[in-house]
């Protein structure tokens, strides 16, 4: 099952890798197939001291986090994403949060669902007709049927 990601939900893995959300970034790369925009790669660069401010980890630990959350991301470059994606995502973000919008554009490119914690967005694109999410609770539960 393709996924896409969302940053909240990585830096969520990254914050508490023993949490639900660390357990299935960590433990389910052969139930699900996890993809992410490149554009998360800087975000989560973009964000190291602050992750460690937060977490009372150091930056290399935040990093060794980093490296156990993504190693089952497929990160796509955005270029590879169809325009007609792009187009989409984008008028469909515009007056929620555009910084979304290459996210909405790799579900739009897969077919696939995004999963996320950003619940400003879920609700903002369910008034437009948009509902391609799955909670963590649905993926864990998903998760638990597999094994």
């Amino acid at each position: 099952m393709n996924l896409i990601v969302d940053a909240n939900i990585v830096f969520s893995g990254i914050l508490n890798s023993k949490g639900k959300i660390g357990d299935l970034l960590i433990n389910s790369g052969n139930n699900f197939n996890f993809i992410a925009p490149n554009f998360l790669r800087t975000e989560i660069y973009k964000y190291h001291h602050k992750l460690s401010k937060i977490s009372g980890m150091n930056v290399e630990q935040v990093r060794e986090a980093e490296f156990q959350i993504c190693k089952d991301i497929n990160f796509i470059s955005e270029e590879q994403i169809k325009l007609t994606a792009w187009l989409f995502a984008e008028k469909l973000v515009a007056d929620i949060d555009p910084k979304d919008a290459p996210y909405i554009a790799l579900s739009k490119h897969f077919t696939c669902k995004i999963w996320s914690g950003d619940k400003m967005l879920i609700k903002g694109l369910a008034k437009k007709g948009f509902v391609a999410f799955v909670s963590t609770d649905e993926l864990y539960k998903l998760q638990r049927e597999k094994f």
